[in-house]
Parts: C-alpha cells; sequence; structure tokens
C-alpha cells in the first residue's frame, strides 16, 4: 500500500496538514471560477434573458451537489481510517461499496432531475419568462450529475491517502475544457444555456474518466475492479451512516439561505444587487477554508485507524488554526479591498457602497466559522455524523430562520441581517466543540489518562 500514498500517521505535522491542504484549495478555488465561467460567458455573449435562467438554477443545482460532497466526505473518512488501521480487507471493500453507492445516488439525483426539474423551479418562484430556460438548463446539466459523483467518489479516495495533486491536475484539465467549450458553444454554434450545459456535462464526464482510469490503474490494495464491484452490508451502512446526514446538512444550509435571501429581496434593487456582488467573496473564503476540514477528516481518521490518538488530537488543533487563519487572512484582504473586488462585478459605485456593508461585517466574520466546520468534521472522523448535523441544523439553520422573523424583523437593518452569521457559528460552535469533547472523553478514555499523567510527570519535573 504505497503506491501516490502519504502516511499521515507520522512525521512533522503542521507542514504535512499544509502541504495536503495547498492542492485542495487550488482545487476548490479553480472549482468556484470555472462554474462561475458559466454566468460570465452566457451574460457577456447570450443577453440578459440566458443569463437569468441560469443564474436562477443556482439554489437547484447546490442542493443536489451538496448531497454528493456529502457522500464524498464519508467515503474520505472511511478510506482513511482503514488505511491508517492497516486493514486491506475493510479498504476493498470500502472502496468497492463507495463507488456503487455514489454512481448510484448521481443516477437518481440525474432521473429526479429529469421528473422534478420544472416543480422545483416553480417552487422557487423563478420568473415566468426565465422558466423555460432554466428547465432546459437543468435537465441538460443533471445528465451530468452520475460523473459529478463518481469524481467525488475517486476525489475522496485520492485524498483519503494523501494524494490531493492528482485531482486537482483533473479538475483544471476538466476546467480548461469547460471554458474552451462554453465558448465555442455560445460563440460559435449561437447556443445559449443548452451550450454551457452541455459543456459542463462533457467537462465532468471527462474529470469523471480521469480519477476513474487512475484508480484502475492503481498497482495495490486501492486499485478499481470492475468485477470487485458490490455493496457490502456494513460498509454500505457505514457510508450512509455519515453521508446522508453531511448531504442532509449541506442542502438544508441552502434552504436556510433562501430565508436570508427573502429578507435581502426586502431592500432596493441596489441593495440586492450589491449583496449579490459581496457574496461572491463567500465561494472563495469558504472554499479556501473547506481544504483544511477535509485535511481534518483524513489526517484524523488515518491516525485514529492507526490508534495514535495523541497525534489524532494535534491534527484537530492544527486544521482548527490554519483554518482560522485562513478564513481571517482573506477576509480581512476583502475588506480591505472592499472597493476593487467589488468593482469586478458591477462599476455602479451606489451598488460598490451597498456591497462593502456586507464584506466589512462578513470579513470580519468568516474565520469564526472555522470552530463550527472544523469541530463537525472532527466528530464524523469518530464515526459521529447524526448529532452534530443535528446541531448544526439547529445553530445555524433553524437559529437563522428564527433571527430573521425576531431580531432582524425587530431592527429591519442590513446589518442586522448580516450579523446573523457570526452569532450562528458561534453558537452551534459551542455546542459542536461540547459534543465532541464528550465524544472524546467517551471514546478515546485512555487520552486523558495519558494527559494524566503527562501533567503528573511535569509536576514532579518542576
Amino acid at each position: 500500500m504505497k503506491q501516490n500514498m502519504q502516511d499521515m500517521t507520522r512525521g512533522p505535522l503542521a507542514k504535512q496538514v499544509l502541504m495536503f491542504s495547498l492542492p485542495l484549495i487550488l482545487s476548490n478555488l479553480l472549482q468556484v471560477l470555472f462554474n462561475m465561467s458559466d454566468i460570465a460567458v452566457v451574460g457577456r455573449y447570450a443577453g440578459a434573458i440566458p443569463l437569468g435562467a441560469v443564474g436562477s438554477t443556482t439554489t437547484t443545482v447546490t442542493l443536489f451537489t451538496g448531497f454528493l460532497m456529502g457522500l464524498g466526505g464519508a467515503v474520505n473518512i472511511l478510506v482513511a481510517r482503514y488505511y491508517g488501521s492497516r486493514d486491506e480487507k475493510q479498504l476493498e471493500e470500502t472502496v468497492h461499496t463507495s463507488a456503487v453507492i455514489c454512481l448510484a445516488a448521481g443516477l437518481i439525483i440525474a432521473l429526479l432531475g429529469q421528473v422534478f426539474s420544472h416543480r422545483l423551479l416553480v417552487m422557487l418562484n423563478t420568473k415566468s419568462e426565465l422558466i423555460e430556460l432554466a428547465k432546459l438548463y437543468l435537465r441538460i446539466y443533471f445528465l451530468g450529475m452520475p460523473a459529478l459523483a463518481v469524481y467525488n467518489f475517486g476525489n475522496a479516495v485520492f485524498s483519503a491517502l494523501g494524494d490531493t495533486k492528482r485531482p486537482l491536475l483533473y479538475l483544471t484539465l476538466a476546467g480548461v475544457i469547460n471554458i474552451v467549450l462554453n465558448l465555442f458553444f455560445v460563440i460559435e454554434c449561437g447556443m445559449d444555456v443548452d451550450g454551457v450545459a452541455i459543456a459542463s456535462v462533457i467537462s465532468q464526464y471527462v474529470s469523471a474518466i480521469l480519477v476513474v482510469a487512475a484508480l484502475i490503474k492503481r498497482r495495490d490494495i486501492c486499485r478499481l475492479s470492475f468485477r470487485a464491484l458490490r455493496l457490502t452490508p456494513d460498509k454500505t451502512k457505514a457510508v450512509l451512516m455519515l453521508g446522508i446526514p453531511a448531504g442532509i446538512q449541506n442542502a438544508i444550509f441552502h434552504i436556510a439561505n433562501m430565508f436570508i435571501q427573502s429578507g435581502v429581496n426586502s431592500f432596493d434593487a441596489t441593495m440586492v444587487a450589491g449583496d449579490a456582488a459581496a457574496a461572491n467573496a463567500d465561494s472563495i473564503v469558504y472554499t479556501a477554508m473547506s481544504a483544511f476540514y477535509t485535511a481534518c477528516s483524513s489526517f484524523m481518521s488515518q491516525n485514529y485507524g492507526a490508534g495514535r490518538h495523541g497525534r489524532m488530537m494535534r491534527c484537530y488543533r492544527i486544521s482548527l488554526a490554519y483554518s482560522f487563519g485562513a478564513g481571517a487572512v482573506l477576509g480581512l484582504m476583502l475588506v480591505a479591498a472592499a472597493p476593487q473586488f467589488l468593482s469586478l462585478f458591477s462599476p455602479d459605485s451606489a451598488v460598490v457602497s451597498a456591497g462593502i456593508k456586507r464584506l466589512t461585517i462578513m470579513g470580519a466574520s468568516y474565520s469564526f466559522s472555522a470552530f463550527m466546520d472544523c469541530t463537525i468534521a472532527a466528530s464524523r472522523s469518530l464515526g459521529k455524523s447524526f448529532v452534530p448535523t443535528f446541531i448544526v441544523i439547529m445553530g445555524s439553520c433553524v437559529f437563522r430562520i428564527v433571527w430573521i422573523y425576531t431580531v432582524f424583523a425587530y431592527f429591519g437593518t442590513i446589518s442586522s441581517l448580516y450579523l446573523l452569521y457570526i452569532f450562528s457559528w458561534s453558537i452551534t460552535a459551542t455546542a459542536e466543540i461540547m459534543y465532541f469533547s464528550a465524544v472524546v472523553r467517551k471514546k478515546l478514555p485512555g487520552l486523558a489518562r495519558l494527559k494524566g499523567r503527562r501533567g503528573i510527570r511535569r509536576a514532579k519535573a518542576a
């Protein structure tokens, strides 16, 4: 089990976590930029109606892609755990069971997209002049969901083994193909939403084929064999027990954000436009921070499997420090360069001024989300998913909705709306940390005894 693998149970931990995370950060940022290319090409070359149609599908797409990301996170945790424990049989079963589950999930979502696209768009109050083009875009885009599910599976396996550079290479190649095909279909072929949707689907299948080919070519226990694809009952249960709550959490976050958007929409068009421009910063910061959450899951899972519990907890603290630092640095940079950043999306000074209101509050708040998300990743690396999901639903979803109908309803200012983020993150993080501490005390009682003995030795030495 040596091919393109990283042993996360030994070596300088802070350096390893950073070097593991940097390719993930680049992958995440590239994904954001490539996704933006659909909107940019349509808006520039096809007109306002196609642009609005693509933009109106964002919530629907993220609902389902978030679910697939949750499944990928479960695969990452389990593969890393069994690699850490050097349990080749469990590792082989996990890889092949996960491949079947992820592909099945992608196929089911693709089917749901074909059947329910129109109803979903109607439920989201999509404007009548946009709905037909939006439905066309969704139905084509959803054909790529099986490929996206397979790529997420492969990415999760490689990341669990410490290889984050290979998925970055595949994503970069697929993203370049996406942009080239966007321009070709829209400019040369005269297409609009169907052109960018087809380009996205093709690029998704390219990335999926590349990651599957790489897994097939491996010469170790993580090699993917079509003949070995099967659903092992205990591994199926493990993947679903971790993945479904994570997927539901991602989906519910977007539902809660719909209520926040309704609050923003209560202001004038300039404020709405400023909010939309400033919201582009969220994707940049969140995706950079999320790389350290993946690192936390991978490193903690490997060390948990290897029985190196002290190092496992250091993984959590180091990942938390890095993610907090990334949020703080990027947030402050965005605040400092707010006019320049916002002018990329709108030349209107009034829109820029409105966007600064959001960026100023969010820029100082992003880093605090690390305490919540990194701790959730840590709990899941110990096999706990349902309770962390329930906590985050209550603290960062239900709480936000209550805030909108109480605090925001009372003050009625845009600042009172944006402040719900840091309050919800703080409350949720406190509950998540308390739960994680309780899990550690219960599952790793030897860790507490080890700390106690170290304290006694330090006292005697003093």
